[in-house]
């Protein structure tokens, strides 16, 4: 069994762009139920389908797998919630871990997110001097809640 445990932040400023290439990412949700979602998301030409569970004590279960390319593009037109997710991830390294930076597109346009996946709870790290402030727990920063309430709809 995979299993994620992962932090989430704004961006402070844009001191990160021209770092690295981004590569352009479209994921739709199939489920986005409290505590269970089902994705599918296409990569370049990878197709990919990803399973994820409960988080309990800031990890959950996440299992992963290639599907064919056709089958994820008409996953995606057809089953999916609707808008889809549309953003360009940018992979950036940083003291002995890969940041994943969201610059979200369509619906969701503005809004810029960090990732960092850790292999542990509580495992410390450094944070790069874009980093903002931690939203891990916020849940209308969760790529499935982005899909029902778009950036493009908050007030505040």
């Amino acid at each position: 069994m995979g299993r994620e445990i992962e932090k989430k932040f704004l961006i402070a400023d844009n001191s990160w762009q021209g770092l690295v290439a981004g590569e352009v990412y479209c994921q739709g949700y199939l489920n986005s139920e409290k505590g269970r979602t089902v994705r599918v998301r296409i990569i370049g030409d990878r197709g990919i389908l990803t399973i994820k569970g409960p988080s309990e004590a800031g990890a959950r279960p996440e299992y992963e797998y290639d599907i064919p390319l056709d089958d994820a593009r008409e996953i995606l037109d057809l089953l999916c919630y609707k808008p889809l997710i549309e953003k360009i991830r940018y992979c950036i390294p940083f003291a002995g871990f890969t940041w994943e930076v969201d610059e979200f597109k369509g619906e969701n346009e503005g809004l810029l997110m960090a990732e960092i996946e850790l292999e542990f709870v509580g495992q410390e790290f450094a944070k790069p001097a874009w980093i903002g402030r931690e939203v891990t727990g916020d849940s209308r920063y969760y790529n499935a809640n982005l899909v029902q309430h778009p950036y493009c709809t908050w007030k505040d």
